[in-house]
């Protein structure tokens, strides 16, 4: 999964940091970043950087020490983590510093280089890659180290050993990204999947309630009629490069399904199926296939990047689209800020719906879950792994998980009387992107051992400010204040259904060896649809079933039965493990 694109307004989206899911996965979602600025977090009581760092440092100063630290993901800035607040805090609590360098170029070569050379950073996020790492065994084994001196680790992480262990041949290599910790807290904002449609479409329509494929797109349908001075474009669709997924994803959530990435899983049953080459993903395309019938697709969905795409959703011409809100946030942002300054350009902000086929229970917010392949190691040519294991520990201690997210009381969050953390609008106003370059929130924000964004502290607190009830109150707009009553919801995560538990989640995660029976599937499938969905989408409407079968006559020579009964017995043994 490749990071989310941080930006300091929205979080959690289960987010991009940015993350995404890349080619193979096409799950689209991931890591998370938070509203209303900083990352992930939780713990309970206030927390003074240079107070807690100063304590501990008294307790036994130690030598200071700089890791070189190497993340597959490509964008970010290349730092020393004493460089920022946050991790000047932890420099003195701990003696620890890291060299961080983030990847440019590919990924597979970058490693490739490495694992020819069997020279290795201290520490190593590989992202995709992870399985070529363990392979190559540049991963040494932590169990020990965690033994020793990891309670904090053994607090965070126990529930998952096992599962850790099954995985990956009865040891722990590394520390997946952001378990669960303590109560489920709901993301009040949708950063995750949605169809999205612009606000005044709702008020002229008096806020109906959307809950059917069909009535939605009617909905759409309906108002670009109204409204041909506009030249309005009813529906786009992002196919660019890796985020294809936003195309290939909606018949899995249109049934009913949340994003476990290429199969939908029952629950009663834990059987996996596939809903490429279903009926699912044919009415899915169907729908596609009408709407560019009747001149309401943007055709060139299939060609734009993903930057036009971003302005083509500013631009105040595009009714609706599906797409995960961590994914679109860059112009819901923009439009939002536009908002603020000039009630009337409300209008346009983007609302979410948790549309289904047939209007049934939706399941577009994700369960708590962790993504179990990707991850955090020590590398065998790590000088001192004792003391990246005690760095970690210690970051995992509740106030230092509340520094890397909230930050320091009386600067970037507050405490009311009864313990509950919120921010101002003065704080939240400061949390620009170069505020949060500076002060750490970018750096610790996703690639470290945490809590799990839909966390919560011991004290009730949510780990992420943007899941904290009091900050997401106080970032609302007029707008959002006056949509939200219209619908009787307070937050926007109360329009959809309640995600249901699933030890698996996401299933896009369960390990798959690069060259595997899955992984090869994967990536034909993944060429297949990115060949014909063009076609099929963009047919004549006579032509759609002839197109339709074109592609199944491609689709059934891969071994879908083999690849859903693997998944099948990998998620079977995961709910054995979680007994």
């Amino acid at each position: 999964m490749a990071k989310k694109l941080w930006t300091a307004g929205m979080a959690a989206a289960l987010a991009v940091s940015m993350a995404a899911c890349s080619s193979g996965n096409n799950e689209g979602n991931a890591s998370p970043a938070e509203s209303s600025g900083g990352s992930s977090a939780p713990a309970s009581g206030s927390a003074s950087a240079s107070a807690t760092a100063t304590a501990t440092a008294s307790e036994k100063p130690l030598d200071k020490v700089t890791f070189s630290f190497f993340s597959g993901v490509a964008g970010e800035k290349d730092l020393n983590t004493n460089e920022t607040t946050i991790g000047k805090a932890l420099e003195d609590q701990t003696g620890v510093n890291f060299k961080i360098e983030h990847l440019v170029g590919d990924l597979n070569t970058k490693i490739g280089t490495m694992i020819a050379s069997n020279q290795y950073p201290d520490v190593l996020i590989p992202d995709a890659a992870i399985e070529e790492v363990l392979k190559a065994g540049a991963f040494i084994p932590i169990d020990n180290l965690i033994e020793q001196y990891g309670p904090n680790i053994k607090r965070v992480y126990g529930p998952y050993f096992e599962r850790m262990r099954a995985d990956y041949g009865g040891k722990i290599y590394f520390l997946p990204l952001g378990p669960q910790v303590g109560e489920f807290s709901a993301d009040p904002n949708i950063n995750q999947g949605a169809f999205w449609v612009q606000r005044r479409v709702l008020k002229e329509a008096g806020y109906p309630k959307i809950k059917k494929l069909d009535d939605y797109v009617k909905l759409v349908e309906d108002f670009v009629a109204k409204h041909p001075e506009e030249n309005l474009t009813g529906m786009l669709t992002l196919t660019n490069d890796w985020r294809f997924f936003a195309t290939s994803n909606p018949p899995m959530h249109l049934a009913g399904y949340p994003n476990d990435g290429n199969v939908m899983v029952d629950i009663a049953t834990n059987e996996a199926k596939t809903y490429a080459g279903s009926e699912n993903e044919k009415r899915w395309l169907k729908t596609l296939n009408d709407l560019n019938a009747k001149g309401l697709l943007d055709k060139s969905s299939f060609v734009d990047n993903y930057d036009q795409y971003i302005a083509k959703l500013t631009s105040h011409k595009v009714v609706g689209f599906f797409d995960y809100g961590w994914q679109m946030a860059n112009a819901q942002n923009v439009l939002k800020d536009a908002a603020r300054k000039d009630q009337s350009q409300d209008d346009f902000v983007y609302f979410p719906l948790p549309v289904t086929f047939d209007g049934t229970h939706d399941q577009y917010l994700d369960p708590p879950g962790w993504t179990s392949n990707r991850g955090i190691g020590i590398t065998k040519s790590a000088k001192d792994p004792a003391r990246i294991i005690q760095f970690w520990d210690n970051l995992l201690k509740e106030d230092n998980q509340i520094l890397k997210s909230w930050g320091i009381k009386g600067e970037t969050y507050e405490v009311d009387d009864k313990g509950r953390f919120y921010r101002t609008v003065e704080q939240i106003d400061k949390l620009d992107d170069a505020f949060n370059e500076k002060f750490g929130f970018k750096t610790f924000d996703w690639d470290w051992p945490q809590y799990g964004t839909s966390s919560t502290l011991a004290d009730g607190n949510a780990v992420a400010p943007g899941y904290q009830p009091e900050v997401f109150q106080v970032g609302l707009t007029e707008g959002d204040k006056t949509i939200l009553d219209k619908y009787g919801v307070k937050t926007y995560a109360e329009l959809f259904d309640t995600p249901e538990d699933r030890p698996w989640f996401p299933a896009w995660s369960i390990p798959k060896e690069q060259g595997s029976p899955q992984q090869i599937w994967e990536t034909k499938k993944d060429d297949l649809q990115k060949k014909y969905y063009a076609k099929i989408v963009l047919a004549k409407p006579s032509d759609f079933d002839g197109a339709w079968d074109s592609y199944m006559k491609e689709f059934s020579k891969l071994d879908t039965a083999g690849y859903e009964k693997w998944y099948t017995e990998q998620i079977k043994k995961i709910v054995d493990v979680a007994k």
